[in-house]
Order: structure tokens, then sequence, then C-alpha cells
């Protein structure tokens, strides 16, 4: 989930600081894109840690004058002061964050964290943070960040087993999600590696003097092609440490202890305790200076408990109850370009084609030229952190026996639920995980400011501008492939979400008949209509015209333009709720919501909302469609479809909060969900 890095040098290490700054610097910028909310650093030279973080974005820090000052403290400390990195044996480590838990403005949640004189970055989610506090009441705990845990039982394995090795092995055993971690400590000369995702890959020289790692090849090869290690650097060699891998690096020459995280090593690996411990230096930022050191008395609060609900507007299903639906389906009159014929079945039932799965053996022949010998990835696969995602991984991985990568574009909108159902399953299988993470803060300005100006003059047309930030998601898919070398991306796009009334209500028929392995296109014809009534809702609205009209233009070009090309595993799978559900809980132990029965749409922050605008407004959401085309797939009867639907409309009051307050609204919400009650219905409400 978040980008870690970092170098280690030998004491006759041919760089300069300059040189070595720069390499750092890099690797927090080529590392941002990981996640832009946090950033820290660490740097172990001689008798000290010494440790800098922030709630800014990686690019920040490395202008912060604290953080120039650790490389100002470093050339001082030089012994040869022959313009050397250090003189001496050093190791520094990097954190740019996208936060998942603990608040970034608590500096206690950025990282480095610091536990017991451990020193530790880490990527992914640990799952069972909270119930390792409970079964360790002896660990000091200091924030509430899940990556401190293992710093905790990092040290607390150490101290009963005495072997760093058998510690990490012990502390992977007891953690649940996704972990890639770099640690330092103040009492041993070593750097600890491990993985049980491998998205960890270290680049090393023959002669051994450097060794630098970070959470992708691709960064990794970046930085060495721009030299700023010298200008030799053709004799690094990148490698990566494989899922369920460690190493362990020794400082003094850098040679290198490997290890496996769940077989028992023949002999204990000696690591002997240096007779004087590091002295742990926190930095403050200087706007924090007179605030203490940082460190919390107590255990810090508990996460944020879901406000109660009061006041809320009355929901009008009687009067949408008496809408006309048809009589197979359950779509109703306000539909958009919906027809009845005289037995009362709609056109969107006539024209229906079934679903045709071409069959698992299809899509293994196709992908078979492709299918990796050795373990390297061979697939790039694309996860929401949603059911059908998460089972097209599990499909990949264990039924097809490829070697995927995950990939998930993080626009601001992906829940904390996702994202631990994300680390479930990647830490489960082994399987690498690259998130893109957006700017996050700006991308919900762009959706703040547009659902204000939305609220001032409501269209149902123009809901879907609220997530046009996610859009960038095939661009960024394309662009993986490339730099990754693979052969296919593969996606879980389930071919009964269509949504066809979200372009109808501008007046735009959805969907091409000559393309029917895709769930959303248009013909260029309509691309060109669904601009042009974008274009006059804005002119209506000036609220629209603001700063997200460039990333909303790149939105249209991503869905729209550029070509998107990819194996969907539902074409070739028939898509089975049940077999998908009971797979990925019982497997990966998949969370659910605890707002609502239904698995579907969970891991997305916007659709609880504009689900409860399409209902409110229109008297159905995408509830409707997708049930609709469950029965004419034969999966659903109508009365099944009727009363799932019933169930499912019903108003998510938590996730609608949730949404308001992350997008920075959270104090309108009474004003909003009372607004959107008042907007003028489609059918008569009386």
């Amino acid at each position: 989930m978040c980008g870690i890095f970092g170098i280690t040098v030998r004491e006759d290490a041919p760089f300069s600081l300059s040189e070595l700054r720069a390499t750092v610097n890099d690797l927090f910028r080529l590392s941002e894109s990981r996640g832009k909310e946090a950033a820290g650093v660490a740097m172990l030279a001689g008798d000290e840690i010494r440790i800098y973080k922030e709630a800014v974005r990686a690019r920040t820090l490395v202008r912060r004058p604290e953080y120039r000052g650790l490389f100002s403290e470093l050339e001082r400390g030089a012994a040869s002061g022959n313009g050397h990195a250090a003189g001496r044996p050093l190791a520094i480590i990097g954190h740019s964050r996208l936060v998942t838990t603990g608040l970034q403005d608590n500096r206690l949640n950025n990282q480095p964290v610091i536990n017991s004189g451990v020193v530790g970055i880490h990527n992914g989610i640990v799952v069972n943070d909270e119930d390792l506090w409970r079964a360790h009441p002896d660990l000091p705990r200091h924030g509430r960040v899940d990556s401190e845990v293992i710093a905790g039982l990092i040290r607390k394995h150490l101290k009963e087993a005495g072997d760093l090795v058998a510690a990490a092995q012990a502390t992977f055993r007891e953690i649940r999600g996704a972990a890639s971690i770099a640690v330092l400590f103040e009492d041993l000369d070593a750097l600890l590696l491990a993985t049980n995702t491998g998205s960890l890959y270290i680049a090393t020289r023959p002669r051994q003097d450097a060794i630098v790692f970070a959470s992708e090849e691709y960064i990794l090869r970046t930085l060495l092609s721009r030299r700023r290690l010298g200008r030799d650097t053709r004799g690094f060699e990148v490698s990566q440490v494989r899922p369920g891998q460690g190493c362990v690096i020794h400082l003094s020459d850098l040679s290198r202890t490997p290890f496996e995280l769940d077989r028992a090593a023949d002999a204990a690996a000696a690591f002997p305790r240096r007779d004087k411990a590091r002295r742990v230096v926190d930095i403050l930022p200087t706007s924090m200076l007179g605030e203490g050191n940082g460190y919390a008395t107590a255990v810090a609060p508990p996460r944020v408990v879901a406000p109660r609900f009061s006041n809320l507007p009355e929901m009008n299903h009687a009067a949408i109850g008496r809408l006309r639906r048809c009589t197979r389906c359950i779509l109703p009159e306000t539909m958009p370009m919906i027809a009845f014929g005289a037995d009362g079945v709609c056109n969107y039932c006539r024209t229906y084609r079934r679903n045709d799965v071409r069959g698992a053996d299809a899509l293994r022949r196709i992908l078979e030229p492709h299918r990796s010998a050795t373990g390297r990835p061979d697939c790039l696969v694309g996860l929401s952190g949603g059911r059908d995602s998460t089972y097209a991984l599990h499909f990949a991985k264990v039924e097809l026996g490829m070697n995927p990568v995950a990939f998930t574009y993080d626009w601001g909108m992906v829940t904390d639920l996702a994202r631990r159902n994300i680390s479930r399953i990647c830490g489960a299988l082994g399987i690498e995980h690259i998130l893109v993470s957006a700017d996050i803060e700006r991308k919900r300005s762009f959706i703040r400011a547009n659902v204000l100006a939305w609220l001032r003059k409501p269209d149902l047309g123009i809901i879907p501008l609220f997530m046009a930030g996610d859009k960038q998601y095939f661009h960024h898919a394309n662009k993986l492939k490339k730099q990754m070398n693979l052969p296919v991306i593969i996606l879980g796009e389930n071919m009964l979400e269509k949504t066809d009334f979200k372009t109808g209500f501008c007046g735009v028929r959805s969907g091409r008949p000559d393309d029917p392995d895709h769930v959303y296109t248009l013909t260029m014809g309509d691309k060109i209509k669904l601009a042009g009534y974008y274009a006059g809702a804005y002119l209506k609205n000036p609220g629209y015209i603001n700063a997200s009209l460039l990333d909303t233009a790149w939105a249209y070009a991503c869905f729209y333009v550029i070509r998107r090309d990819y194996l969907n595993i539902y074409r070739f799978v028939r898509w089975d709720e049940h077999t998908i559900t009971r797979t990925i809980i019982d497997a990966y132990d998949w969370e659910t919501a605890t707002d609502t029965d239904s698995t579907w749409r969970i891991g997305d922050g916007t659709a609880s909302f504009y689900n409860y605008i399409y209902y409110t407004v229109a008297g159905f959401s995408e509830n409707e469609t997708f049930r609709s085309n469950q029965i004419r797939e034969g999966i659903l009867t109508r009365e099944q479809a009727v009363e799932l639907a019933r169930k499912e409309n019903e108003p998510r009051w938590e996730s609608i909060h949730w949404y308001l307050d992350t997008i920075g609204i959270g104090d309108q919400f009474d004003a909003i969900v009372h607004r959107i009650a008042r907007i003028p219905k489609l059918y008569h409400d009386a």
C-alpha cells in the first residue's frame, strides 16, 4: 500500500555524500506513486539512528530543512573526511505513505515506526493488528498504525529467541495480511528485509559495497538509469525478495543471510549485540518544537465510532412500490428509454442476450504461451478489493496457475475495508501488489467541488461526474503492463453490472452490439453526444467549472478514447455469486460490510451515496439493473430479485456519512441527505 525503500553502503564505498543524497531523493520521488499522504526517513550511522517524518508528500519532505540536516549531520560525523558517503557503515530506510490505519495527522502513525529500539518501515496492512495487541498486552504501544505491532513483535521474539531470523519468522507467523518490511535496530548491526508478497526488490553489485532496495523493480531500474551512484551502474543486479522470503544484511560488510519465513534454519544465525545501544533520535518538525518528544504517554484513543443517526429523511417506499414495473424483470417506468409491450415485458428484456461464456479451458489456451516457467510475473490483474476482482485474482493464481501481479489505482474512494481485503488475499497467496496512488487530497477536493455544485442544480445525468476520478485506472494499467513487460492484463468485470441508466439520463443509449466483451461501451456518435450533454450542463451550472476540469477531461479520455485491451475472467467463467463469495470468505477471511448484507460495491466508497440519490429521485438504483440481469440469466426468480433489491435499497447511512466526511463535508450530512430528499421526483410521491 505504501512505498518502502533504502540504501546501505560500506565504509569504503566510492560514493560521495551528494551522490548518496541524490539517490535517496530519487527513491523518495519514485516511491511517491505508491502513497502521497506522509513520508519519513531513518538514517543509521555510527552510534545513532536519526528519524524524520512528517505528514507531507515525499517531494515536499526532501526540501525540508530537517531532512537536509540529516545529511549535514552525516557529513560532520564522517570519520574519513575524504568526501565518501560516511566513512563508516551507513543504512538509510525511507517510506512514502498511503494512509490506511492511523491518521497521518498524528505523527506517531507515520513511518518509520519506533518501538523498543526497533525502527521499521512497512508496506501492506496487518489486518489482525488489534487482535495481536490484545494477545500481547506487554508490548508498548504509541500510535494507532498497524505497522507498529510488527516492530513490537520482532523485539519481543528477538528477546525470547535471541535469533533475528527466528524473530522475523515468528512475527510473520502471527500476522495476517500483507507485509513487506525493512527494519533497523539500536543494538544490532543489521538491516532486516522480509516480505510475504514479493513487493520488495534489491539491487547489488559484485563488489558488495552498496545495496539498494525498493517496493518495485521499475523503481530500482529507473533509479539506476539515472546513474546517481557514480557513472557506472551497470554492475548492479536487480533481484526480487520472493514471497515468503527475507534476508539480513550485515552492515559491517554487507554480506547477506537469506532465509525463508516458513522454514526453520539449520542453525541459528549469529548477530552479536552491540556493547552499547545506539541512540534513537526522533527529530520533530520545526512546527512541533515545544510539543514534547512526540510519544504518547498512554495508548492512543480508539478508532472513531460511527455516529448515531437521527432526523433522517423518510424514504418514499410506498410511492416507489406503486411504480409500474416490467412483468419479467424489476425495472420501473422511470428507467430511461424503457418501453413496455402489451404483455408488460420491457424492451430491455426483449433485446437481452444471455452471456455466452467460453469456458476456463479456452482461457487457459490463450494464456498458455504467456505462462512463466520460472515464477516471474506473467500477467497483471486488476484488484479493487471488491468481491469480483478478488475472485478474479484467486482464479488467475489458483485455478489457472498464473503468476500475477495485482494492481490497484487508489483515487481516494477506495475504502479501508477494500484495502484490508486486498492485503488479505495478496498476503495469503504471496502476490506482489502494486498500488498507484493519486494525489488523494486533491482528488477528494475535486469530488467535493462537484458534489456541492450538483446539489445546487441536481441532474441525474451528471452523477457519474462524482466517479470521474477513478477512470485513470486504465491508463495506469496499460502503463504498468509496459513497464513490467507483461503480456496480458486480466480483469474481473461482471457482465451483469450493466448500468445503462447512467448515460440514459443524458439521452445516450449505452452499449455496442459489436462489442459483447465490455460492460461499458459507446459508439463514437454517442461519445460525442455524451460530451455535448456534459458541456450543456456545465454552461447551466458554472459550479462545475472548477479545478477538476482537466482531471475530468483526462478521465473521459482514459475511459472512452484510450484503447482498453484486457481479458475478462467472466467472459470465460460464469459469474456465480454464491461460489465467488463462499470462496473468498472461506479461503481468505474476506471481510464484509457492517451496514449491509450485500457483498456488492462494499469496497467502493461512492456507491452508497449515488445509489441513495438514484433510488430517492428515480425510484431505482444499480440494484434493480443488476438483479434484473440476474433474472434474465436465470439466476434469480423475479420474487427473489424484488426482495433483494428492497433490502439493498435501504440507505447505508454509515457509508454515506463516511463518503461525505472523507471528501470534507461530513458536517453537512443532515443538510445534504435532506436536500436530496427534496429533489423533485420522477414519480408521484404523494
